[in-house]
C-alpha cells in the first residue's frame, strides 16, 4: 500500500470576485478543517503570495484586473510549490489545458452541482502539496545523511536497528549471519561492519557460493596445489589466504555443499584452512560475514545443511527487512539513487514528482532495494527534464498494461527514441486529462450533448468529434438538439 499521509489541515488560498460564491467556499472549507483566506481581489491576492505561505490555492478564471490564468502564473512564479484549482463558469477545453500546462493540478466547472467536489479536490491537492513537501524533507535528509553508512540509506525503525547492530558489533571479531531476502543489501552490511572494524586498513573479499561448482568452489574458498585436479598445473592460493587479516563475506552461504560445510566449520573452529589436494593446514586471521536468503534451520532439519556449521555462523544474526516492510524508506532510497545516477549519467534530474513518489511508495517491490536501484536508474535515463515523473518509472511499478516507451531503434537514435517516448508519454497524459474533462461536462448537464456543447463553448458537433473518442454509443452528429445519452 501507500504511504498514508497525515490528514492535517491545509492552509487555502480562495480568489473570487462573486462575494457569495467566495462566502460559501470559505465556510465550506472551514468546516472541513483548513485554514482559509478568502479575497476578492487578485492584486491583493499576489499581495499576500508574497508575504505567507499556502499549500493550495482556488482561483476563479473570470476576474478583473487579472485573469485567473495570469494570476495562476504569478502564483507559480512565487510559489511553485502551491498546487493550484482553477473555477469557472466558462470552460472551454482550450482554456482547461491551457491552465494545466501552465501547472493547474485540476479544473472545475461552475456552478457547481455538488460543492463536495470543491471539498474533495482541495483535499487531493493538499495531499500532493504535502508529498511535494516530504519529497523536499527527504532531499535535505539525504544531503545530511549522504555517506553516513557505506549506502545504507534509511530512517524506518528496521533500518535504524540494523544500523545500530553495526556500531555495536563492528569492532568484535564474531562471525555474522545476515539473513533476508534477495535484493535486501546483505552485501552493503557486510562492508559497513568491515570498514568501522580494526581490520579496516586490511582485504575484504566477497564470494557468492551459489555461482561455482563443488570443485571450484573449494578452490576458490582454500586454494589448491599443484595437480590437485585436472587443470591444476601450479600452486594457487585462495580467498581465505587473500582475506587474511580482514574479512570474507559469504554470500548464499545456504547453497554450499556439505562436503565444503566440513572445510569450512574447520576454518571456523581452528582458525585454519587446508588448501585442496595439500596434507598440510595453513592458519589464518579472517573474520567471516555469511548471507542467505534461505530458510537455514529449515535446511538444517532436512540434513541440507550441518547444524555444527549453522550455530558457528549464527553467533551474530542481522536479519534485513524487506523493502515493503519499510515504505517509509523508499523516497529517502529513491533520492538517493536518482543523485548517484544523475551524477554518473551526467543528467540534471534532481527530484522526483509526488506522483512518482506516489507510485514507488505503493508499489511491493518483490526485487527489494535492487530492484527499486535499477527502477529509478531507468527513470534518470529516460527523464527529459528536472524531475523524474510517472512516465519514466517502468510498467511493473505504474501498472500500466502498455509501455509509454517504445524499443530502441536499430539504427542507434536515442535521441529521437528518447523525443518519440516522451510525446507518447505526454500524449497519454492530455487523453487521460481530456476524457476526464468531457466525462465531466456530460455528468453536469445530465448527459445532453448540446448542454455540454454550449457549457465547454464548443460547435456542437466538434464536440461530438471529442466524445466519440471516449464514447462509443455517440451516433453521427444527426442535428438533434436534445439529444441526450444513456448514463455511463
Amino acid at each position: 500500500m501507500a504511504e498514508t499521509l497525515d490528514p492535517r489541515p491545509a492552509r487555502v488560498l480562495v480568489v473570487d470576485d462573486e462575494p457569495t460564491l467566495l462566502k460559501a467556499l470559505e465556510a465550506l472549507l472551514r468546516r472541513k478543517g483548513h485554514e482559509v483566506v478568502a479575497i476578492e481581489s487578485p492584486i491583493a491576492a499576489t499581495q499576500r503570495l508574497a508575504q505567507e505561505d499556502f499549500d493550495v490555492a482556488l482561483l476563479d478564471i473570470k476576474m478583473p484586473q487579472l485573469s485567473g490564468l495570469e494570476l495562476l502564473h504569478a502564483v507559480k512564479h512565487r510559489r511553485p510549490e502551491v498546487e493550484v484549482i482553477m473555477m469557472t463558469g466558462h470552460a472551454t477545453v482550450e482554456t482547461a489545458l491551457q491552465a494545466v500546462k501552465a501547472g493547474a493540478y485540476d479544473f472545475l466547472s461552475k456552478p457547481f452541482d455538488d460543492v463536495e467536489l470543491v471539498a474533495r479536490a482541495v483535499s487531493k491537492a493538499a495531499e500532493r502539496k504535502r508529498l511535494f513537501d516530504r519529497n523536499r524533507e527527504l532531499e535535505t535528509q539525504l544531503r545530511q545523511r549522504e555517506g553516513a553508512l557505506d549506502g545504507l540509506v534509511g530512517n524506518s525503525a528496521g533500518i535504524r536497528e540494523v544500523t545500530r547492530m553495526i556500531e555495536a558489533v563492528a569492532y568484535s571479531a564474531a562471525t555474522v549471519l545476515v539473513t533476508g531476502e534477495s535484493g535486501t543489501g546483505k552485501e552493503l552490511v557486510a562492508r559497513a561492519l568491515h570498514t568501522r572494524s580494526p581490520r579496516k586498513a586490511q582485504p575484504f573479499v566477497a564470494l557468492n557460493c551459489g555461482a561455482l561448482t563443488e570443485t571450484l568452489l573449494e578452490s576458490e574458498l582454500f586454494g589448491h596445489v599443484k595437480g590437485a585436479f585436472t587443470g591444476a598445473q601450479r600452486d594457487q592460493k585462495g580467498l581465505f589466504d587473500a582475506a587474511d587479516g580482514g574479512t570474507i563475506f559469504l554470500d548464499e552461504i545456504g547453497d554450499i555443499p556439505l562436503s565444503t560445510q566440513v572445510r569450512l566449520l574447520r576454518v571456523l573452529q581452528e582458525g585454519e584452512i587446508k588448501r585442496v589436494g595439500a596434507a598440510d593446514s595453513v592458519r589464518v586471521d579472517v573474520r567471516v560475514i555469511a548471507a542467505t536468503h534461505r530458510d537455514l534451520p529449515k535446511l538444517v532439519k532436512g540434513g541440507k545443511f550441518r547444524e555444527d556449521l549453522f550455530y558457528r555462523l549464527n553467533v551474530i544474526n542481522f536479519p534485513l527487512p524487506a523493502l515493503r516492510e519499510r515504505v517509509d524508506d523508499v523516497p529517502l532510497l529513491a533520492h538517493h539513487f536518482l543523485r548517484r545516477y544523475a551524477d554518473r549519467l551526467g543528467k540534471k534530474v534532481r527530484t522526483l514528482s509526488p506522483d512518482a513518489i506516489e507510485l514507488l511508495c505503493g508499489y511491493r517491490w518483490p526485487g527489494n532495494v535492487r530492484e527499486l536501484e535499477n527502477a529509478i536508474e531507468r527513470a534518470v535515463v529516460l527523464c527529459r527534464g528536472e524531475a523524474v515523473t510517472a512516465a519514466d518509472l517502468p510498467p511493473a511499478v505504474t501498472g500500466r498494461t502498455a509501455p509509454l516507451v517504445r524499443e530502441a531503434p536499430a539504427n542507434g537514435d536515442e535521441g529521437a527514441w528518447l523525443a518519440q517516448s516522451y510525446a507518447n508519454a505526454k500524449e497519454q497524459a492530455l487523453r487521460r486529462f481530456e476524457k476526464g474533462y468531457v466525462d465531466a461536462l456530460m455528468k453536469a448537464c445530465d448527459n445532453n450533448i448540446s448542454a455540454a456543447a454550449r457549457k465547454a463553448g464548443m460547435d456542437r458537433s466538434n464536440f461530438k468529434r471529442v466524445l466519440r473518442k471516449y464514447r462509443s454509443d455517440v451516433e453521427p452528429d444527426a442535428g438533434d438538439e436534445g439529444e441526450t445519452l444513456a448514463m455511463a
